[in-house]
């Protein structure tokens, strides 16, 4: 054997692993096997640290309840703790998307541990009669458990994260509300004149639209808490000793400072993806109303003579390979993208969670991934869309108010003065003619020039109001 290489053995047969690598045969089958995506388990360290805080607790639980022995259980919490730490994070190389179940991925962890443990107890790499991946650090679970388990406390960690940049997001919304508060402008429904408002209601209304999202991602998170460790293979605990299951669920609790709970039916929750279906609607929805915002933006900014020319855009890159001065809306751009990405991948949440058969879901890996990928990409674009735009946006109020005065949907202002059939006449006279609303009204007698000053006043037609007959 070559010095650079050490030989493992598995049901398969022998294989050489690096010598220097904590991970074992397994991991190695895994990376001559599946070379599909090119994101690694070292590429989500949210995941390393979860899948280590499932085996520390399993560990000292299965210590606790006779089944490991304790100097074992120790090495194996001591490697764990580790690697929470952020130690040894490049020795996680299985590629995400895997047949199996998520057996890999498992596996990688459970060699990885292992090996790091004998270290500790003075042993060498792959010497596992003192300390096995299967036996010792997989001691009284199944992929089938702790892989959903291991990924749950993923997404509930990166929730945390992701609600944390959109609070931030909202709140450079409600900056720029505050800061437009003053500034008139026209609204539009269906892309058409409505009624006026202020720049800082728009933006503020951004922000509140937005803010429903983190109870909504918050609310759905918590199912995720519902855990199955102690369910092994298919969810009736074989190999696992009495009270393993309860007192893993505890302990996992209190090593990563996340509360958890025990499914109370182990055969329902071990097939069981529904968390995951409603954890992914969750950050569709956002998307959605993410990639709205983006439009409208974008839809403000356009021009910057030719188009509606409200707001300015911080320019962040040149526009055009052949269109001298033209700078577009690359930020907004992007997220649109991700939007769209994340609305596809829940698309494949849901096939893949259909797709279960039986007693487990094998769909799991691409479940996972494409949750992964959701809340990674979102978190990045919102952070973007929030430091190179959001918080650089300037509004041309002048041209703003010159709209409000020269519109025709200001004369929906009128229609408790002059009822709707007259604001109605008004309207169309001014549309086919150009003419102003004010001159029309004054012309056909229909208000004085002091109620009519006051009716049309833009910043009383900007919210609720008394009003005289």
């Amino acid at each position: 054997m070559s010095e650079k290489f050490r030989v493992e053995s598995d049901l398969l047969g022998e294989l050489q692993v690096p010598a220097d690598a904590y991970y074992g045969v397994q991991t190695q089958r895994a990376l001559n096997n599946y070379r599909i995506s090119n994101t690694r388990m070292c590429d989500y360290p949210e995941y390393v640290i979860a899948i280590a805080y499932v085996k520390m607790a399993a560990a000292e639980a299965n210590a606790r309840l006779g089944a490991l022995d304790r100097k074992i259980a120790d090495a194996i919490v001591a490697a764990c703790k580790e690697i929470v730490g952020g130690a040894l994070r490049d020795q996680f190389p299985v590629d995400m998307m895997q047949g199996g179940a998520g057996t890999s991925v498992n596996m990688n962890a459970n060699e990885v541990i292992a090996n790091r443990a004998l270290e500790l107890m003075g042993h060498k790499k792959g010497e596992y009669q003192f300390c096995s991946p299967n036996d010792h650090v997989n001691c009284a679970q199944s992929t089938n458990d702790a892989y959903p388990t291991a990924f749950r406390y993923t997404f509930v960690r990166m929730n945390k994260l992701l609600v944390k940049s959109l609070q931030e997001l909202i709140a450079a919304f409600r900056a720029k509300g505050e800061e437009f508060k003053d500034i008139i402008k026209m609204g539009r429904t269906q892309l058409q004149d409505a009624v006026p408002m202020t720049s800082g209601q728009e933006f503020n209304a951004f922000a509140n639209n937005l803010e429903e999202e983190i109870a909504n991602l918050e609310r759905n998170a918590v199912l995720l808490r519902e855990i199955n460790m102690g369910g092994t293979a298919i969810g009736t605990g074989l190999n696992a000793v009495p009270g393993f299951a309860e007192l893993c669920t505890q302990l996992l609790s209190e090593f990563s400072g996340d509360s958890f709970s025990k499914a109370p039916d182990l055969v329902e929750a071990t097939p069981d993806t529904g968390a995951y279906v409603s954890y992914s609607a969750a950050l569709k929805r956002l998307a959605i109303k993410l990639s709205k915002t983006c439009n409208d933006l974008r839809l403000m900014a356009s021009g910057p003579r030719c188009g509606l020319g409200e707001i300015n855009l911080p320019p962040m890159a040149p526009g055009s390979s052949i269109m001298p001065g033209k700078v577009n809306p690359v930020i907004p751009e992007v997220t649109n993208q991700v939007c769209f990405k994340v609305i596809g991948n829940d698309t494949c949440v849901a096939f893949a969670a259909e797709a279960g058969q039986l007693q487990l879901n094998v769909m799991e890996p691409v479940i996972a991934e494409s949750i992964l990928e959701s809340v990674t990409w979102l978190r990045n674009a919102i952070d973007t869309l929030r430091t190179k735009c959001v918080e650089g946006i300037t509004v041309n109020a002048e041209h703003c108010y010159e709209m409000v005065r020269n519109s025709i949907g200001i004369v929906t202002a009128l229609n408790p003065y002059i009822g709707y059939k007259a604001s109605t006449k008004v309207a169309k006279e001014a549309l086919h003619s150009g003419r102003s609303v004010y001159d029309l009204v004054l012309e056909y007698g229909l208000m004085s020039k002091e109620k009519l000053d006051e009716a049309l006043d833009p910043k009383g037609m900007t919210a609720s109001h008394e009003f005289l007959k």
